[in-house]
């Protein structure tokens, strides 16, 4: 699928084939650019997989480059892809959006925006903020996930917006910051009496019950190396993989934990939890939207996001 004697811009490949290029191989290109897998990209189309490979093919056939590398996981578009799709995919979309279902937006029901993320931001921040859209005729689908798992949907199609706790990789994906948490480390007031306010708080926590998010205490071991600056060596009393969970175990009195000061900001208001510790430099996590370059089919997806990285502003 290589052609290791080109060279050139998408514009001299153009005139060397001297030819228009098939819309529905670009159409099809796109899908596989933005999916990041030939799989993923026939189930959007609606075609079968064999027939999106030969459609790829002969595209670089036509244009004398390669325009994606296989991997384990789907594929990694060429340097050449990248510059092809930002050529073809303002037109192609407005193409597709010309050529839609018939009837009006008002007589067609909307479609679904899938929206995925973690479950503490969703349920806290998220799902409310949103409110006012579904109340406007947005659909909404939203799906609870850790970040890796939840991009490689994204990639294969079935979400449309991801917030993710970390950056992702490639060229695969767009991502905009979306806000920052702030890492807070918290004990109920019976434990924080107890501790009082010791010169030398991390050497005093090993002997207070840890409750945490993973046996390998993720965000704890985060927080002890940038405002300690050691590495924290010790088991978890108690674990779950839930973060609301875990706040109320501790607000109940089974230890400390580091939290996201945005998902026990009423508990720390009421009492109910206690700030051990108050950093002049408190770990910092950034989160962003992320979704597959390009414009969406659905205007809703922009709006849902538009609305996002407006209301991320006070979360």
């Amino acid at each position: 699928m290589r052609d290791r004697n080109s060279n050139g811009s998408p514009e001299d490949a153009g005139q060397a084939v001297g030819a228009p290029l098939d819309l529905n191989l670009l159409r099809t290109f796109l899908s596989v650019y933005r999916t990041g897998s030939f799989t993923a990209a026939a189930r959007l189309l609606g075609l079968s997989q064999p027939t999106v490979t030969t459609q790829i093919r002969t595209l670089e056939r036509q244009l004398g480059r390669e325009l994606f590398e296989r991997r384990a996981r789907g594929v990694t578009p060429a340097p050449y892809a990248d510059e092809l799709a930002a050529r073809v995919v303002e037109p192609l979309d407005s193409l597709a959006a010309v050529a839609g279902p018939a009837g009006s937006a008002e007589d067609a029901p909307a479609e679904p925006v899938h929206l995925a993320g973690p479950a503490e931001l969703l349920s806290r921040c998220v799902l409310p903020g949103l409110a006012p859209l579904v109340d406007k005729g947005v659909r909404l689908r939203v799906t609870p996930g850790l970040t890796d798992p939840l991009l490689d949907d994204l990639r294969a199609g079935r979400h449309d917006l991801v917030i993710a706790t970390f950056r992702p990789r490639g060229r695969t994906l767009t991502a905009l910051a979306l806000n920052d948490e702030e890492f807070v480390l918290v004990a109920a007031p019976t434990w924080a009496r107890r501790i009082g306010t010791p010169e030398h708080l991390a050497a005093t926590l090993h002997g207070v019950p840890l409750v945490a998010y993973a046996e390998d205490l993720p965000i704890v071991r985060r927080y002890w190396r940038h405002v300690f600056g050691r590495r924290l060596v010790r088991q978890p009393a108690l674990t779950m993989p839930d973060l609301n969970g875990v706040k109320a175990a501790v607000a109940g009195g089974a230890g400390f934990t580091v939290l996201p000061r945005y998902l026990c900001a009423g508990e720390l208001a009421s009492g109910a939890l206690v700030l051990l510790h108050d950093p002049d430099d408190p770990p910092i996590n950034t989160g962003f939207l992320v979704q597959r370059p390009g414009t969406s089919g659905n205007p809703h997806v922009a709006l849902v996001r538009d609305h996002l990285l407006r209301a991320a502003r006070d979360w």
